[in-house]
């Protein structure tokens, strides 16, 4: 049986400040799992699961016999943040993250500033593997990757983008030729603007705020999505701007 003190330690991760205490994040469900023993299965750490799944997935003999524990229904339901329990929960290491230096001149990011639902921000991670982009960066006050709203959000994504906690300002420094749009109201029309540079960083802001007064002065490219003449919205959410916005740059700048 799992004990109340493994117990504790696994709904402790579902907070910020434990899974940074530990290095651990929860990941939930048959599809999530299954994309972490895909493109991980070195980092997890203890993954718990019903039998029947045990028996039945192949990617399991990936991992450390030790590191797997049978749980029943009942025990999975105390350790689980989802609403019905599915099949397996996985401990997994959060993997430490570094920018090539000679990579991000080179290719497209985005980086998102204040972002606080983690939907969003698992939603755009999911964006960003579909286009191809390596990263995507936040500023410390986002809502963090390994949130476990945002890992389910994610879909898989978050195992093949890298994602890295970072001010705006330090990517920029030593850079300075390096394009950052920013993605604002008043903006140059996305459509009919200028966007040949190989490498950049598109800027997300938060969804209420928009782009912070600290990032401001680091956009070298200020772009917006224009709304239809008689569209009464205000703005759009921050995932569907991103994709929208890494939709144009790939096709019309070619990255």
């Amino acid at each position: 049986m799992l004990s109340k003190n493994k117990v504790k330690f696994i709904k402790s991760l579902r907070l910020k400040k434990f899974r940074q205490k530990y290095n651990n994040f929860i990941v939930e469900g048959d599809k999530m799992v299954r994309e972490l023993l895909a493109e991980a299965p070195h980092n997890v750490a203890e993954l718990y699961a019903l039998d029947d799944w045990l028996a039945s997935v192949e990617e399991v003999g990936e991992v450390n016999r030790e590191r797997l524990v049978s749980v029943t229904p009942e025990e999975l339901k105390r350790i689980s943040s989802l609403n019905t329990p599915n099949q397996v929960l996985a401990v997994s290491l959060i993997p430490e993250a570094r920018v090539d230096p000679d990579k991000l001149p080179q290719a497209l990011s985005l980086y998102l500033d204040g972002i606080q639902d983690p939907g969003n921000f698992g939603t755009i991670l999911r964006i960003a593997d579909w286009f191809g982009l390596s990263y995507v960066f936040s500023s410390p006050d986002c809502v963090d990757a390994y949130n476990p709203k945002a890992v389910q959000a994610s879909m898989g994504a978050l195992f093949r983008v890298v994602s890295i906690e970072t001010g705006l300002e330090a990517l920029c420094r030593g850079r300075p030729g390096l394009p950052v749009y920013g993605a604002v109201m008043d903006g140059e029309n996305v459509f009919h603007a200028p966007l040949g540079q190989k490498g950049g960083i598109i800027v997300i802001g938060s969804e209420g705020s928009g782009i912070s007064p600290a990032v401001e002065p680091y956009l070298s490219h200020r772009i917006s999505i224009p709304p239809a003449a008689h569209s009464r919205a205000d703005s759009l959410n921050a995932a569907v701007a991103a994709g929208i916005l890494c939709a144009v740059f790939r096709e019309r700048a070619g990255r």
